[in-house]
């Protein structure tokens, strides 16, 4: 996972600390069944019986599992070993992945770069849609390799070895906070999907504000620093899921996050305004 250039200069702009997510307060839903991955250790736990992948018959055709994105190939050996990892050498180059618009993983120092970083990745607490695995954030390296890809450049007064640690652990708050954000919206289908959701694909859009982002910034309040839209696989459909990402202001140690499922379909519509309406008759 990724953040682009705009966020990367508004989180160093604000004080570092804990993430709040505003933009949906809802009573409280029913819970997962038990046998569901949202209450299990994925390493150590099945999908209950009901999930569709034990269902395929003999007249089903075998499902197509899709290529593992090659931001996410090998990231789990830079979770249990990282310098192994590091010392395999530079990734062959490749084509932007569509599945988190992001290249290769580069866990290669860039020239003239003013201090080495860890190339060690964490393990996210997101399901890898048709993986079995979560997804793996990005490490310090690969983080400012990416900032350069994006046209930023090192000022010494910019930041330091220590910021790159701190804008890291920032960023990988943020999309845990997102998910669970999601996972909300997403007890509205326990029914539908007992099994819950995962995170099939994202891609990041700064400058592309949406109409509430717009509607916001005419009734006085900033626009969002940044955007991201997040496809969540829910037991075979697939939903888009918009994140505008607001800086907490002076003296706020929170990124406010707006979380809510796109308008997309009259699913979506409803969803928005039966949480709207709970919102209002509980406030």
């Amino acid at each position: 996972m990724d953040l682009s250039v705009s966020e990367f200069t508004k989180t160093m702009s604000s004080p570092l600390g804990t993430v709040k997510a505003e933009g949906m307060v809802m009573p409280d839903l029913s819970q997962a069944p038990p046998g569901c991955p949202m209450h299990q250790d994925a390493k150590k736990s099945a999908p209950p019986p009901e999930c569709p992948m034990h269902q395929a018959s003999a007249t089903e055709h075998p499902k197509i599992v899709p290529d593992v994105p090659v931001h996410q190939e090998r990231a789990y050996e830079f979770v249990e070993c990282p310098m192994r990892a590091a010392s395999l050498g530079k990734a062959a180059a490749s084509d932007i992945n569509p599945a988190n618009m992001m290249p290769p993983p580069n866990q290669q120092p860039s020239p003239s770069q003013p201090f080495s970083l860890s190339v060690k990745r964490e393990e996210s607490n997101i399901p890898r849609a048709s993986s079995g695995q979560n997804w793996v954030y990005p490490s310090e390296q690969m983080f400012w390799n990416a900032m350069l890809r994006k046209g930023w450049r090192w000022k010494e007064q910019d930041i330091s070895q220590k910021d790159m640690t701190n804008i890291i652990r920032i960023h990988n708050q943020n999309n845990e906070q997102a998910w669970r954000e999601i996972l909300r919206w997403e007890a509205l289908h326990l029914k539908e999907c007992p099994c819950g959701p995962s995170l099939l694909r994202f891609g990041g859009k700064a400058k592309d504000f949406t109409p509430r982002a717009r509607f916001r910034h005419w009734m006085g309040h900033e626009l969002p620093f940044d955007r991201h839209d997040w496809i969540v696989d829910r037991c075979g459909k697939e939903v888009r899921y918009v994140i505008d990402y607001y800086d907490g202001g002076q003296g706020s140690s929170h990124t406010i996050l707006d979380v809510r499922p796109a308008f997309d379909s009259l699913e979506a519509v409803w969803d928005r305004m039966k949480v709207a309406w709970w919102r209002w008759t509980s406030s």
